[in-house]
């Protein structure tokens, strides 16, 4: 495929020994790569699509590392890609020719557990899963939960604001943390809120989640960590068609009820699921729905007693209810591999991301059969309903010509269409490079000049990240032009940065 990225800086990579030396001089023996054999690991993430050799890749141990190589970068002007653990789904972490990928897994120690203030204290590099099973055994758990969890970092989470299927109850990676330590292009070192539920002036916390590494590279975050509920059960539905599966979606959260949970698959998702790990999925379901509800056992029972009730009004052919917690387990053990079965039925495919209003997912399944059948292509889903995250997975054969540029228009097809109907271009994957041109279908161009103005205020020189979000990256000096009527200034008496 074709992806413009920024055009490499020759001075840059003409001055790549130097570089690479002085980031020696900085970290330990070992920790800086420079072979093409040593670096092949890192030229992509999970979007296999997009591929870069970066100049030189360096591994940080410690802050004053981090600071010292962001320093060294902003006075040699170099690019700098922060990286966690690579499975970023929009290539939000591929590599520059020109830029140093700053790898951050060796910050990967648990720092501090505080109970008392149902806080865990995280270097960026510790997996997702691995917090919950610090704090499992006095009852804790971390409630962001990506399909990607025993892999994915904690700092890559904060990159991209990522959720999973207990979302839709606890909230988004920006709901579960407390502090962020994060180093400046420039070197320096600040630190954003604590152990404390609520910060003073501007919400920095909120503007650097979801920031995508362009904004600075987190080295510390406090997470926030809840008590397992007295009781969690599923409840596993399977509808005769798509749309009742969509419409009992609907139904239930319009009805106030918010499940721990609440996911869908349709056939081929299904399917697949059940030929990879059989889980007990209903194989002739249109559409199935996993609902987990949580809370005291008197309230679960009633829970229970009302999704069940709202699913027969919706025609549900399979109502099954988790008898212990094996196999409430067991219900989600499909949907959590319901990515790698569907890999098992087509030679490669695309997963795209973006969300819509719940009272949408019928029509919008509906359109996308149809755009299927106009690209030549088949798709199968898998998503969180209850949010209307969709993870639409477009399956192609990379192998065969032309099929990769048919899954990308399917693709590009898909998020114009969640905007079209209300929805956003991404719910949780970022948008890094595999949805930044199409950003123009959800933003004015006033609306991206106002995002850029805030990247321009944390990295003026457009160093950290680049080619990521922006179609159009303007520079700070253009932004920054005043408005001239009739020879005069709005405002003079105010101070021109």
């Amino acid at each position: 495929m074709t992806l413009t990225m920024p055009k490499p800086e020759a001075a840059i990579i003409d001055r790549r020994a130097e570089i690479v030396g002085r980031l020696r001089a900085i970290v330990k023996p070992g920790n800086v790569l420079d072979d093409a054999r040593e670096m092949r690991p890192y030229e992509c993430d999970a979007v296999t699509m997009y591929r870069q050799m970066p100049l030189v890749v360096v591994l940080p141990e410690t802050v004053a590392e981090v600071s010292a190589i962001m320093a060294l970068a902003a006075a040699m002007n170099v690019k700098v890609v922060p990286r966690g653990g690579g499975t970023s789904l929009s290539g939000g972490s591929l590599p520059l020719a020109d830029g140093i990928l700053l790898a951050m897994g060796k910050f990967n120690r648990i720092l501090e557990i505080d109970y008392a203030n149902r806080a865990a204290v995280v270097q960026p590099g510790v997996a997702n899963l691995a917090i919950s099973k610090a704090v499992e055994d006095l009852g804790f758990y971390y409630a962001p939960d990506p399909s990607s969890q025993i892999a994915c970092s904690i700092g890559g989470n904060v990159a991209e604001n990522s959720g999973g299927v207990h979302c839709l109850k606890y909230g988004l990676t920006t709901n579960n943390i407390l502090g962020l330590e994060m180093v400046l292009m420039g070197g320096e070192v600040i630190r954003l809120g604590g152990k404390h539920l609520d910060s003073s002036l501007y919400d920095l916390i909120g503007v650097m989640t979801g920031s995508e590494g362009l904004l600075g590279v987190v080295t510390e975050v406090t997470v926030r960590i809840l008590k397992k509920p007295e009781v969690a059960r599923g409840v596993l539905l399977g509808f005769p068609t798509v749309q009742q599966g969509c419409d009992f979606v609907a139904d239930t959260i319009g009805s106030g009820i918010i499940p721990g949970g609440m996911e869908m698959m349709d056939n081929k998702t299904i399917v697949a699921t059940e030929d990879y790990q059989p889980c007990g999925y209903p194989r002739d379901a249109a559409s199935l729905v996993i609902v987990e509800l949580d809370g005291t056992n008197s309230e679960v029972d009633h829970l229970i007693e009302k999704v069940s009730g709202i699913a027969g009004r919706h025609g549900a052919t399979t109502v099954k209810v988790s008898q212990s917690d094996a196999e409430r387990v067991q219900f989600w053990q499909g949907r959590k591999n319901a990515f790698p079965a569907v890999g098992a039925i087509g030679p490669d495919y695309l997963c795209m991301d973006g969300s819509i209003p719940r009272n949408k997912l019928g029509l919008v399944l509906e359109r996308m059969d149809k755009l299927g059948e106009q690209h030549g292509l088949r798709v199968a889903n898998v998503f969180h309903a209850g949010d209307g995250n969709l993870h639409p997975l477009i399956l192609y054969d990379a192998s065969k010509p032309g099929d990769t540029e048919k899954a990308e228009a399917f693709g590009a097809d898909i998020l114009r269409l969640c905007v079209e109907v209300g929805g956003v271009l991404t719910g949780e994957h970022g948008v890094g490079v595999e949805k930044r041109d199409l950003m123009g279908t959800m933003f004015s161009e006033v609306d991206l000049q106002q995002q850029q103005r805030l990247k321009c205020a944390f990295d003026p020189e457009h160093r950290l990240n680049p080619g990521k979000v922006f179609p159009t990256l303007h520079r700070c000096a253009e932004l920054g032009r005043m408005h001239v009527h009739a020879g005069k200034v709005a405002f003079p008496e105010l101070p021109r940065v």
